[in-house]
């Protein structure tokens, strides 16, 4: 390979860094202003004015607000670190309480860490149907995890009485965004109390022996 050839071809990597650079630096500008504005009242000419950027080049990386809001929401997703909740349930096969641990552990950190942006999406929702169905399906995952989960258990794990939906259910109502927003910053929770606490509920309501 030739000087030339060397050149173009770490010209062409140097952009690409530098595109994705912009998208990553779009997205954080989005979510500044989600955050502090609400997203109901930022403007995508906002958000470019934000990222030092030009409005089409907003649109060329994300198409549209709701793409960007999008984008804000798998970075949340990526944040929670998902991997490391899947090991711990791996490593505790053989036992549904440490199971329940792991995944209030996963729903602290995404909350901790993302919880403004699940909360922004909620509330574009309102008036988006694409972000309506986004928070809808992020709710759907979860559930779809707990059900993988409690399925997985012996018989007799779950409380008697208690199906499998209602046990999905039963862990919506004690670990969810609210319940973490309202612990935070109206009860002045720590979010390691906030997880303990999680962890000893969710066993105590969905396994049997355990009241």
């Amino acid at each position: 390979m030739d000087a030339e050839q060397s050149r173009r071809r770490y010209d062409s990597l140097r952009r690409t860094t530098q595109a994705m650079e912009t998208r990553a630096e779009i997205a954080r500008a989005a979510r500044r202003l989600f955050d502090s504005r609400g997203w109901a009242d930022t403007t995508v000419r906002e958000v470019a004015r934000e990222a030092g950027v030009s409005v089409p080049t907003v649109y060329a990386a994300y198409g549209n607000k709701v793409g960007l809001t999008r984008a804000v929401a798998e970075s949340a997703d990526l944040a929670a670190d998902a991997p490391q909740m899947v090991a711990e349930l791996e490593a505790a096969a053989a036992d549904p309480a440490r199971q329940l641990t792991a995944m209030a552990a996963y729903d602290r950190r995404l909350f901790e860490r993302a919880g403004d942006v699940i909360l922004m999406i909620r509330e574009g929702g309102r008036s988006e149907p694409d972000l309506a169905t986004t928070y809808s399906d992020g709710r759907t995952r979860g559930d779809e995890t707990r059900i993988q989960v409690f399925s997985s258990w012996p018989s007799g794990t779950l409380r008697t009485g208690l199906d499998l939906r209602t046990a999905v259910d039963v862990y919506a109502a004690i670990c969810n965004i609210d319940v973490y927003t309202t612990l935070t910053t109206e009860r002045g929770w720590t979010p390691d109390r906030i997880e303990e606490w999680w962890g000893q509920a969710l066993a105590r309501e969905l396994l049997s022996g355990t009241r």
